[in-house]
């Protein structure tokens, strides 16, 4: 009985290691929210949004990364959470109204009226449709951490057309990790508060440079494959959108993987205070 019971718990440990090691990088949850600023009011924003950050930094509140388009519509800021599960959603904003204290309700009512509209969203991330990603979630942050800009294409795809879509994503993710083994490229997937069948690929670089593709579409997929490419496109997507954006580090509390990419860069020290101007001589 004793070494049926021993049994058991070596097969269930050699189980629980080996789901583990096969867990892929980049897997679980995006827990996005996205702020459309109001022009005029955009420098009150990121005050508040920086004392945010600081009351989580300081007491060991919620993680995210905030980026802002470069290209695309002005003034869109978007904060970035990645979840295990759904209870990580319970446990992050536990922990985020926890650091913020008793002033959360004001803060967050003023960083609210200085927007036009916000959205809340949850994806999920499609390490399968993914490219060139790294073997270890260390090896993701680093790429992650010492980017400074994204470039990220949005794809509305038609109801009912989500496995053929996918399947061309596939055929790009072969070629991309065929002829361009160093171009990580990570997808994610509408899961909740945003239409279903929308699909977001995002590459990372320290310049605007990088996120030029060596390679098109045609060169990647050869002729006949993006012809085929193409065919499926127009009978699969209704739109698709390509904005470039860069990292607010200083609205931003960064998963500690991500911040040891770069400590100066997402640790950035506080503006000094201004000099105090000197008496009027009498």
């Amino acid at each position: 009985m004793q070494q049926s019971t021993i049994l058991k718990s070596v097969i269930f440990a050699t189980v629980a290691a080996t789901a583990a090691i096969a867990q892929p990088t980049a897997s679980g949850y995006l827990d996005v929210f996205m702020a459309r600023v109001k022009p005029d009011k955009r420098p009150q924003f990121d005050a508040v949004a920086k004392r945010v950050a600081t009351a989580n930094r300081q007491h060991k509140g919620d993680n995210w990364v905030a980026y802002e388009t470069v290209y695309g519509e002005s003034d869109l800021v978007y904060f970035v959470s990645i979840r295990n599960d759904f209870a990580g959603i319970d446990e992050g904003q536990k922990a985020f109204m926890s650091a913020l204290g008793a002033g959360a309700g004001t803060m967050l009512a003023e960083m609210d009226s200085y927007a036009v509209n916000s959205r809340s969203e949850i994806r999920t991330r499609r390490p399968d449709l993914s490219s060139n990603l790294p073997a270890d979630i260390a090896a993701l942050n680093a790429v992650v951490g010492k980017a400074r800009y994204l470039r990220i294409v949005t794809v509305r795809v038609r109801p009912g057309k989500a496995e053929e879509f996918e399947a061309e994503l596939r055929a790009i993710k072969q070629a991309q990790e065929r002829q361009m083994p160093g171009a990580v490229s990570t997808v994610s997937q509408s899961g909740v508060g945003q239409a279903l069948g929308t699909y977001y690929i995002t590459n990372f670089g320290a310049t605007i440079a990088q996120l030029q593709p060596p390679k098109n579409l045609p060169e990647l997929l050869g002729s006949g494959g993006y012809r085929r490419f193409s065919d499926v496109a127009a009978n699969t997507t209704t739109v698709a959108d390509i904005i470039i954006a860069r990292w607010l580090p200083e609205l931003s509390n960064p998963p500690e993987g991500i911040a040891a990419a770069d400590p100066a860069f997402w640790n950035p020290k506080p503006a000094p205070a201004p000099r105090a101007k000197p008496a009027a001589k009498q």
